[in-house]
């Protein structure tokens, strides 16, 4: 038997994968620092935005952002990839920069949906590149570099975002704009459009939404989502109280079901007389479960950040970099003068009784330091009293309780799926995708709940990226079978358009996720004191999606299966 000859990658493939390169630098350097920024106080440069209305902005904008691509996808395949890189860049690059200028709940909220519909433009297009200039030689190569330069951009984005966040927050947003900006060099000299977009027009708007209306389901579905999900995020927001959100959930709800009762059943009405249908409702099924995962997996961007922060007291990585003081002033770096004044600050109002010694303490985190309560109460009863004393002390607090930026212990995620990804799943690819698609989601749960022991003990750095290396192993053996298991219950003619609305999951897991994130952050890890409860929670969830998982496959899978296909799941069950 010959081994097929590999075709050489042409260089438009190569320079994708730069664009991309650069794409997640810019993302991964704003949106694993989005906590810690929408958190920190006003004064230290953050927007200073509480727990739930974080949660609404890392739970809705990128769910548009996943969600748009269905649409800017179809736009590509009909005017052009060049063309929507360009949109693209031209979209995100001043986005970028006005999320480090604007101040308001709202305008960080336009900003930053600018930067998703920019994303949803790009990420259709650079792995319609990838497709479109492999074959079936080198297809498992290309994607292959393609996923480890989307985690090469994922490591380094916030290791100089972190960097740079030293000097000021504005810098984090700026390098983000320059990012985009240099991808325009790349996309106007040297990317060679992979198609003619003259000969493969693509499909027309209109196709797409039948499509989605096979898939997922009609408009009327899609209304009923929607406004549910305004409902819950304003819930989620605390713009409206539990009972107001029940109360006007039912109303919605009943007059669904009214309108539901007069509809009917044919297809060829106007919209607003069909009746509620799903699309293929055993993927449609398999997509809101596979949200669960997803759910889980954002955790360690939007809510890790701020629990190690908070939290998570790691001295211990701290000593382990102390022989290395260049290496320790980059991963924990303390600004004395701004720790000083913080000190002061807080010492006034502890003084003067506006201030709990709890507060106080949360206060002094955002300036990188963690200092024992008892430790810091005497502390700040005697700058009230002596306030020249504070520089003396931020120097001391400084040197002895410093801590680990967050986000380069997030960085092992991607460092690790640089390394391993390859290995694992060659192991991974031994098994049939249902056990192994459920096993990487118990040891993503596992790792999330294993977050919760880094609290309150003396290993806590330790432990906290012990947690991560748990939660990347999971994530590197069922993120790729999940894709794989679709194709074991799609339709075996329309498995390339259900692959296409895979995505879908990854959206509604971040809708999910972020107002999952605010309400546990605040209500539980902060508000009842319980951080390790909060992470048993999120854990949990992870359970529940793996049950989730083997009871789709021993139902709904096999109701998806035509009667011709009778053993097309015989090898995985």
């Amino acid at each position: 038997m010959t081994t097929p000859i590999r075709t050489p990658l042409p260089s438009t493939f190569y320079v994708a994968n730069t664009m991309e390169i650069f794409e997640r630098l810019a993302w991964y350097g704003f949106f694993t620092l989005s906590s810690l920024y929408m958190t920190s106080p006003a004064h230290q440069g953050g927007l200073g935005f509480s727990e739930q209305e974080r949660g609404l902005l890392q739970g809705m904008i990128p769910f548009f952002l996943y969600l748009f691509p269905v649409l800017t996808g179809a736009l590509a395949d009909r005017y052009g990839y060049r063309k929507m890189f360009l949109i693209a860049y031209a979209i995100m690059c001043p986005s970028y920069f006005l999320l480090g200028q604007v101040s308001s709940f709202s305008g960080f909220f336009i900003a930053f949906m600018g930067v998703a519909i920019g994303a949803a433009c790009f990420k259709p297009v650079v792995t319609g590149t990838v497709a479109r200039t492999t074959d079936h030689t080198n297809r498992g190569l290309g994607f292959g570099i393609f996923y480890m330069m989307v985690n090469v951009g994922g490591f380094l984005g916030p290791f100089i975002a972190g960097y740079v966040r030293a000097i000021s927050w504005d810098w984090v947003f700026i390098m983000s704009a320059i990012w985009i900006g240099i991808n325009f060099i790349p996309a106007l000299f040297f990317y060679h459009e992979p198609t003619n977009p003259h000969q493969q027009r693509g499909k027309s708007l209109s196709q797409v939404f039948r499509d989605i209306q096979e898939v997922l389901g009609n408009a009327r579905f899609a209304l009923l989502f929607f406004g549910t999900l305004v409902i819950l995020l304003s819930y989620g927001a605390k713009w409206i109280s539990g009972e107001q959100c029940l109360t006007i959930y039912l109303v919605w709800f009943s007059l669904h079901m009214i309108w539901n009762a007069l509809a009917k059943s044919d297809k060829q009405l106007p919209w607003y007389l069909q009746k509620i249908a799903l699309g293929n409702k055993p993927f449609v099924i398999y997509l809101l479960i596979l949200s669960g995962f997803w759910m889980v997996y954002q955790q360690i961007f939007i809510t890790l950040p701020i629990y190690i922060r908070d939290f998570v007291d790691t001295s211990d990585l701290v000593a382990m970099l102390a022989p290395w003081p260049g290496l320790l002033d980059f991963f924990a770096p303390v600004d004395i003068t701004l720790l000083g004044d913080e000190l002061l600050g807080t010492a006034k109002a502890y003084g003067a009784g506006s201030l709990s010694l709890s507060d106080a303490y949360f206060d002094l985190v955002h300036a990188k330091v963690m200092i024992p309560r008892e430790e810091l109460g005497e502390a700040l009863g005697i700058i009230a009293q002596a306030p020249e004393l504070a520089s003396q002390y931020a120097q001391q607090f400084a040197l002895q309780y410093r801590q680990i930026n967050p986000e380069y212990l997030i960085g092992l995620n991607f460092l690790s799926i640089v390394l391993m990804q390859v290995m694992v799943s060659r192991i991974a690819e031994r098994f049939s995708p249902l056990p192994v698609l459920v096993a990487g989601t118990l040891i993503l749960g596992l790792g999330t709940a294993l977050g919760g022991l880094a609290h309150g003990i003396l290993m806590g750095g330790a432990m906290v990226l012990t947690s991560i290396l748990v939660f990347s192993i999971g994530e590197m053996v069922a993120s790729p079978k999940s894709q794989e298991y679709v194709a074991s219950f799609a339709p075996q003619d329309k498995k390339a358009m259900f692959m296409g609305y895979y995505f879908v999951s990854s959206a509604i897991g971040f809708l999910l996720a972020g107002p999952l994130s605010g309400y546990l952050y605040a209500e539980i890890a902060k508000g009842a004191n319980q951080p390790a409860l909060m992470w048993y929670i999120i854990g949990g969830f992870g359970l529940l999606a793996a049950i989730g998982l083997v009871l789709f496959h021993r139902i709904g899978a096999k109701q998806a299966l035509s009667p011709a296909q009778p053993n097309a799941l015989g090898a995985q069950s």
